[in-house]
């Protein structure tokens, strides 16, 4: 029995963009409050993510020596 292997379609930072535009049009549709106001926060978390891992993968970052 062989096993199936899973390729990523999308990038990780790509999919931490999209569920922050996702987030975002949810919060758009809710009136001020809490609820929104947690989903926006929720979608600043996510870009904050997708900007760390692109930093992280920059080929200017080295370990130190």
């Amino acid at each position: 029995m062989q096993r199936r292997r899973f390729k990523d379609i999308v990038s990780f930072p790509d999919d931490l963009t999209q569920e922050a535009e996702h987030l975002r049009a949810e919060a758009e549709k809710l009136p001020p409050g809490p609820e929104r106001h947690d989903l926006e926060r929720k979608a600043r978390q996510a870009e904050t993510a997708a900007h760390i891992h692109e930093w992280l993968k920059s080929p200017g970052l080295r370990p130190p020596e």
